[in-house]
């Protein structure tokens, strides 16, 4: 997102100390189900109200499906209506890259993640504050790890 507010196109953008993922098309297909590889590695879109983590309410962070990295925190999802997990921003920014996605569908603006392109979704600007943006992801592209609670050591 740029200083107005509007979604600005990052592909040139990289994270500085993650770490690339780089595999061959060949590696990704051993290592995701069928559905998984289709999503991140070809762009495709998963059915609206597919998967179990559009309604999850549990606590904890999205990861990405390929390389692991921490992309959304459940603090950040919001139902927002479409059949897909929504979030109104990443962990990091840095975390993600944003790039136009000139398709059949006009100018829209994909979102991948960062340390390994994979294809997680898009982004739209009719999200809730504060930022106003909706993450409009693909679960088949995340993976979810539950935050651990910790108790006090008076709770024993």
């Amino acid at each position: 997102m740029d200083r107005t507010g509007a979604v600005a196109d990052c592909s040139a953008r990289r994270p500085s100390a993650a770490g690339r993922v780089d595999k061959s098309d060949a590696e990704w297909a051993r290592e995701l189900t069928p559905d998984q590889f289709r999503v991140t590695r070809r762009a495709a879109t998963e059915r609206a109200c597919s998967s179990p983590y559009h309604n999850n309410k549990e606590d904890g962070v999205y990861h990405c499906v390929c390389c692991g990295q921490p992309l959304f925190d459940s603090g950040s999802k919001f139902d927002s209506g479409t059949g897909w997990p929504s979030y109104w921003q990443p962990v990091d920014e840095e975390n993600v890259t944003i790039r136009a996605d000139n398709g059949l569908f006009g100018q829209r603006f994909e979102v991948l993640c960062s340390r390994c392109d994979a294809h997680l979704g898009h982004v739209f600007e009719d999200g809730p504050p504060p930022t106003g943006l909706r993450y409009c992801m693909n679960a088949l592209a995340l993976k979810f790890v539950p935050r651990e609670i910790k108790k006090d050591k008076e709770d024993k």
